[in-house]
Parts: C-alpha cells; sequence; structure tokens
C-alpha cells in the first residue's frame, strides 16, 4: 500500500505529483458531491424523522436554540479563561521549559499530535 501511494519505495517526484494532483482534485469533488447531495435533497424534500405534521407541535430556533447556544459558548468560554488564568502552563508542553541551546539539536524531536501522520511517512 505504502508503495502504491508513494509510487516507489521513497519519497519521489511520483509522489508530490500524486499528492499535488490528490490536493487540487479533491476540493472539486468534494463540490460536486455536495452539490449532487444538494440537487437530491431539494427534488426529494428532506426527511421528517419526529413524523410531526402540525406546526404547533414546533418550537421556532430563535429564542430557544440560540440563545442556549449563547449561554454554553458563555459557560465553555468562561470555563477556559478560568482555566488559562488560574494555572496558564497546565496545557502547555514541558520542552517549552528547557533552555534553547542552537550548538545542540535534541534527539526526541517529534512533531504535535495533528502533524504525527505525516511524520510518520517519514
Amino acid at each position: 500500500l505504502v508503495q502504491w501511494v508513494w509510487g516507489g519505495f521513497a519519497v519521489d517526484n511520483a509522489t508530490l505529483t500524486r499528492f499535488f494532483t490528490l490536493h487540487f482534485m479533491l476540493p472539486f469533488i468534494i463540490s460536486a458531491l455536495v452539490m449532487i447531495h444538494l440537487l437530491f435533497l431539494h427534488q426529494t424534500g428532506s426527511n421528517n424523522p419526529l413524523g410531526i405534521n402540525s406546526n404547533t407541535d414546533k418550537i421556532p430556533f430563535h429564542p430557544y436554540f440560540s440563545i442556549k447556544d449563547i449561554v454554553g459558548m458563555l459557560i465553555m468560554l468562561s470555563l477556559l479563561s478560568m482555566l488559562s488564568l488560574i494555572n496558564p502552563y497546565l496545557l502547555g508542553d514541558p520542552d517549552n521549559f528547557t533552555p534553547a541551546n542552537p550548538l545542540v539539536t535534541p534527539t526526541h524531536i517529534q512533531p504535535e499530535w495533528y502533524f504525527l501522520f505525516a511524520y510518520a511517512i517519514l
């Protein structure tokens, strides 16, 4: 599988060409799928899983759900602010507190968790 994706035994020109093509074509493919989805949704209509047919059983979005979302957002922002004000170094990486030495490269260099998939390819 790795040789098929890379186009060989190592990262080479074929790998870069394949990933560039994928990177270029993927937004167009996703846009086409979204347009097809919206076309089918427009033709058939949306589903009603609750089976409520009368408008009296429904509640409006704005005063109920928007206020609920705003309150939830304010609670989460206040908790995050309290966390960062009480203990600002709690979520930090311990390697950030070691003094920098430009003459010595650490042996345990590893990217953040969201870049580990790309680091594993190398």
